[in-house]
């Protein structure tokens, strides 16, 4: 005589079917988090770059302002023309270093506030690759006599 079929064939099989769903989605879920790191370091990258570029001109209106800042307001740059050379070669590096910024090109504003000095406000922008929106990195200094 034979053996009468169990009615509990079959759940080793399915058992392990969903282990592998889950497992699976585990492993997607993880190369995921990875493209959203990575993305996470390129705009870190692009924020970084921008800070230093904006200090950069910054301290470099600092170094030559000139007697009585006559030197201040050659530096000024709107959406990334005008400008002395010096200027020029920092907007120069800053579209070479930041994705979308030769569209978007840098400011650098320059403001004679009642106290006195001058008023530095340089805003760069860029377009990262994947990002929908432009980003924009603004700094603000106060040139002065030492």
């Amino acid at each position: 005589m034979a053996p009468k079929p169990s009615s509990q064939q079959g759940v080793v099989l399915l058992e392990a079917l969903i282990g592998i769903l889950i497992f699976s989605l585990g492993v997607l879920a993880l190369v995921a988090m990875q493209a959203v790191s990575i993305s996470n370091v390129s705009n870190a990258r692009y924020r970084t770059e921008a800070a230093f570029l904006a200090n950069e001109i910054i301290s470099e209106i600092w170094v030559d302002r000139g007697a009585g800042y006559a030197n201040v307001a050659t530096y000024a740059v709107s959406n990334g023309s005008g400008g002395n050379a010096s200027a020029q070669n920092w907007v120069q590096k800053v579209r070479t270093l930041l994705p979308g910024s030769d569209v978007n090109g840098p400011d650098v504003a320059i403001v004679t506030p009642a106290a006195g000095g001058r008023q530095v406000t340089v805003t760069i922008r860029w377009k990262a690759p994947d990002a929908v929106a432009v980003s924009n990195h603004v700094a603000v200094a106060f040139v002065s006599d030492p």
